[in-house]
């Protein structure tokens, strides 16, 4: 990945991993970026995944044609970005450490030292010249852990966001969205530009709303901080470069941490045994688009991936949960989606609710509980309660719902 001729990208694909953070599902694997910045000074930006750390040191040594670093900033202490710390700072002897004090707490748990001889602890607004290069860090505290510190370089106008703006997948697996875009015309650059957003917004919305969305005033925070600075790049540590088209990129992170909706669509996400309540969500979304909802979704809980589940919540305006009665609660994988919603700060929606119960149905009631703690709920009038199969009763609630949805 080409950055500039001063700024080097050192970091590492992972296509072996099968679980990000041992929950997330990776099918296109997963990068872990490391910077280099070369200037009178060398200074490296956070270090990569311990399954990696020779590549990262050979890379290294290849980028800065064998030139010693200076420095190594750790912005982020989880493993995937730190776990090289103590080979590099073995490697290179003379080379300083930067980090914040919560960081290199954090570094002595992981590695038995916090390297105090050769320490320099960093704070909001310290600066550190390279030369032509100059950095500038700012705390961005639980964006999505307390150490974090991200990183403003002043001569090429990069923003070292840490794990804001990642995204799944290895760079190396498809077109990732580095909006650099064609070099014919406007036109074909501008149309490049957006394919590439387009391309970005589904893995970077599902890694957002499941690393970062319960922090949400935290990276609102964090944004207003980074409006004072005119930023021209952007180098997270998962996921593509941001190189074009950064107004969409930031406008997206400001509606996901305002936790307002994308979209005005429906989400029906289902849980079924025998296939009456998959038949009713269906037949839901048929009526909806039948009355011009252009986007509505299905997705049956017990078979996509939950964090897509999650991720499409937050993105539509209105949610509709159904599920059917069991043990005299809700189905598990229905109180497995709403133990991540709510984990995960969900509010600001629209939320109706179809139940289905042979006998003594409790999935409604239980719904709604494992939601009372969710702020900025608008709870649909019309409900649709099953018994076994839709009959002509719950066929008219159906369509009750359907026609309030869409209103």
């Amino acid at each position: 990945m080409v950055i500039s001729d001063a700024i080097q990208y050192i970091g590492v694909n992972d296509h072996e991993l099968d679980l990000f953070e041992g929950q997330y599902q990776v099918p296109k694997g997963m990068s872990y970026n490391s910077y280099l910045i070369l200037d009178e000074k060398i200074a490296v930006l956070d270090s990569v995944d311990a399954h990696f750390t020779e590549e990262w040191l050979e890379r290294l040594k290849e980028k800065s044609d064998s030139r010693r670093p200076d420095y190594l900033v750790v912005q982020h202490m989880e493993p995937d970005h730190s776990a090289g710390i103590a080979a590099f700072m073995e490697t290179y002897p003379e080379a300083e450490i930067l980090a914040s004090a919560p960081a290199f707490n954090m570094i002595k748990q992981f590695f038995g030292t916090d390297f105090a001889d050769r320490r320099k602890v960093i704070k909001e607004g310290d600066t550190l010249s390279l030369g032509t290069h100059t950095l500038t860090f700012l705390s961005a505290p639980m964006v999505h852990w307390p150490e974090v510190m991200v990183t403003y370089e002043s001569h090429e106008k990069v923003l070292f966001s840490a794990d804001a703006f990642g995204k799944f997948g290895a760079l190396d697996a498809e077109e990732n969205g580095s909006a650099e875009g064609s070099e014919s015309t406007a036109e074909n650059r501008n149309a490049e530009g957006n394919k590439a957003v387009d391309t970005w917004i589904p893995e970077a919305r599902r890694y957002y709303i499941g690393i970062v969305g319960k922090y949400g005033m935290q990276v609102q925070n964090l944004l207003k901080k980074a409006e004072a600075f005119d930023i021209r790049m952007i180098c997270p540590l998962h996921g593509p470069v941001l190189q074009e088209h950064l107004e969409k990129y930031i406008n997206l992170y400001k509606t996901w941490s305002s936790y307002e909706a994308e979209s005005e669509g429906v989400l029906i996400a289902y849980a079924s045994v025998y296939g009456h309540t998959k038949r009713a969500a269906e037949l839901l979304a048929e009526k909806l688009r039948e009355r011009g909802c252009q986007e509505v979704k299905t997705a049956d809980l017990a078979r996509t991936d939950m964090s897509e589940c999650v991720a499409d919540a937050f993105r539509y305006r209105k949610l509709v949960l159904a599920a059917i009665t069991c043990n005299a609660d809700m189905f598990p994988f229905m109180k497995t989606y709403l133990n991540q919603l709510t984990e995960h700060n969900f509010q600001n929606r629209t939320v109706a609710f179809m139940e289905n119960g042979s006998w003594a149905p409790t999935a409604m009631k239980n719904m709604k509980a494992a939601l009372e703690n969710c702020k900025n709920l608008t709870y649909a009038e019309s409900e649709v309660h099953i018994k076994s199969d839709l009959n002509e009763e719950s066929l008219a609630q159906l369509e009750a719902l359907a026609e309030e949805l869409v209103k």
